[in-house]
C-alpha cells in the first residue's frame, strides 16, 4: 500500500474496522461479534469531485438565508450598495459553515462511522483522508474572513463569533443537553445579526423573537429526529432527551413562532414602516409550514436535516415560495 495516497476498508456489512487516509491512520471500532477475523480489501480512492461538494455541504447553505432577511423586510433591496454588502455577509457565512461542517466531521469521525446515515459522508466512508479535509477547512476559513472584512468590519467580528460559538459547540457544548440546542440557535442569529447591524439595518425586536422561537423550533425537532432514528443513544447527549420531553418543547416553541410572527405582522411599528397591514395575510402560509413540518417529522421520521428536508417536501418549499412571493408583492 502506497504512502499518501487514500484508501478505505471494505469490511461487509458490520463495518467493524476501518482504514482511512493511510495506513498509519486507523479506527477499531470494535471487535467482531463471533471472533472471526474480518477480511479487508483495501482499494485506492481516485479523484471524484462529488466527495468534495458533500463535504462543504452546499446544499445546507440554504440556512444562512436569515441573512436576507433585514433586507427583504427594509425594503433595502432597491439600495444597490447595500445588497452587495449583504450579498457579501452571505457568502461569507457560506463559506464559514462548511468550515464548520468539516470540522465536525473531523471530530465525529468515529461517532459518524457507525451512524446510519452520516456513515457515507466522505470521511466516514474513506472518500476523503482528514489531512485533504484539513486543506479544504483552511481555505473556507480564509475566503470566509476575506468576504467578511470586505462586507464590513461589524460582519468580521460576527462571522468570527459564529466561527468560535461552533468550536465551542463542536468541542464541548454539542454535549450538553438543551444547552446544545440554543447554541443552533445563537448560530441563525448571528446569521441574522450580520444582515442587519452587521450592515446597519436597524432589526424589528418581534422579528428577532420570531427568528430565535423557529430556530428553536428547528433544533428541538432535529434532536427529535435523532432520537427516533438511534433508539440505543449512541450519541450520549441523546440519553438525556426524551420524546414526551422534546414533543412539549416543540410545541412550546412552534407556538411562540406563530404568535411573534402574527404579532410582527400586526405591530404598529411595522404598518407604520411598511405602510401596509397586509402582512398578516402571510400568517396562513406560515401557519401551513409549520404544520406540514410537524407531520413530516411525527408521521415521517423527518427533521434531522432541515436543509434536505426543505428540498425533499414540495409542501413546504411550495410554502415557501408562495410566502416569499407574497411578502414581497405587499411590500413593493
Amino acid at each position: 500500500m502506497q504512502e499518501g495516497r487514500s484508501y478505505v476498508a471494505v469490511v461487509g456489512k458490520n463495518r467493524r474496522k476501518v482504514l482511512f487516509g493511510s495506513k498509519k491512520r486507523f479506527a477499531e471500532i470494535m471487535p467482531h461479534d463471533n471472533g472471526q477475523s474480518l477480511r479487508n480489501t483495501l482499494s485506492p480512492i481516485w479523484f471524484n469531485p462529488y466527495p468534495w461538494i458533500v463535504l462543504i455541504r452546499p446544499h445546507h447553505w440554504v440556512k444562512n438565508i436569515f441573512v436576507f432577511a433585514g433586507l427583504l423586510f427594509t425594503q433595502g433591496w432597491h439600495d444597490t450598495t447595500l445588497g452587495v454588502q449583504v450579498t457579501d455577509a452571505f457568502m461569507a457565512f457560506c463559506l464559514m459553515s462548511s468550515f464548520v461542517y468539516v470540522i465536525n466531521d473531523m471530530v465525529d469521525l468515529t461517532a459518524d462511522i457507525t451512524h446510519p446515515g452520516k456513515c457515507y459522508r466522505p470521511l466516514a466512508k474513506g472518500t476523503i483522508s482528514l489531512r485533504s479535509a484539513g486543506v479544504v477547512a483552511v481555505l473556507c476559513l480564509i475566503g470566509s474572513v476575506v468576504l467578511a472584512t470586505i462586507a464590513g468590519q461589524k460582519v468580521l467580528i460576527i462571522v468570527s463569533a459564529y466561527a468560535v460559538l461552533n468550536m465551542f459547540y463542536s468541542f464541548w457544548l454539542k454535549h450538553v443537553v438543551i444547552l446544545d440546542v440554543f447554541v443552533i440557535a445563537m448560530g441563525f442569529m448571528l446569521r441574522l445579526a450580520a444582515g442587519t447591524l452587521g450592515v446597519g439595518i436597524d432589526p424589528s425586536k418581534w422579528l428577532i423573537i420570531c427568528s430565535l422561537m423557529l430556530t428553536l423550533f428547528l433544533g428541538f425537532a432535529k434532536r427529535r429526529a435523532e432520537l427516533s432514528i438511534r433508539s440505543d443513544h449512541s450519541r450520549r447527549l441523546l440519553a438525556h432527551y426524551t420524546l414526551p420531553m422534546l414533543d412539549k418543547m416543540i410545541s412550546i416553541v412552534a407556538s411562540a413562532t406563530i404568535v411573534t410572527y402574527a404579532l410582527y405582522t400586526v405591530d404598529a411599528e411595522t404598518v407604520q414602516f411598511h405602510g401596509t397591514d397586509h402582512l398578516v395575510y402571510t400568517v396562513p402560509v406560515v401557519m401551513y409550514a409549520m404544520f406540514r413540518y410537524l407531520y413530516l417529522l411525527h408521521y415521517h421520521g423527518q427533521g434531522e436535516d432541515p436543509a434536505t428536508d426543505l428540498f425533499r417536501d414540495r409542501h413546504i418549499l411550495g410554502s415557501l415560495l408562495i410566502w416569499g412571493a407574497l411578502v414581497i408583492g405587499i411590500l413593493r
